[in-house]
């Protein structure tokens, strides 16, 4: 587990209604880290936000933290069921 996946998973447990629904998987893609947040349906809206303001702060908070060890890292959030 990386440090950005840490975070990934802690800011969004903070969140939410429903932290026990959090799950943060992570994977690769051309180069790049992908971590995946999977969230409850009912708490897409808390963590993308006011037009989309949280999920660019997330995502923001990540990638500071991948840089930091010298990495790149992508941020996709998904509902329960896979969907953005």
């Amino acid at each position: 587990m990386s440090h950005a996946r840490d975070v990934a998973e802690v800011v969004t447990r903070a969140l939410v209604d429903r932290p026990d629904a959090v799950r943060v998987t992570e994977g690769e893609h051309r180069g790049a880290a992908v971590i995946e947040v999977f969230v409850d349906t009912a708490d897409m809206g808390r963590v993308i936000g006011r037009q989309g303001r949280t999920a660019t702060a997330i995502r923001t908070l990540v990638g500071v933290t991948a840089e930091r060890h010298g990495e790149r890292v992508n941020v996709e959030f998904r509902d329960q069921h896979g969907q953005r």
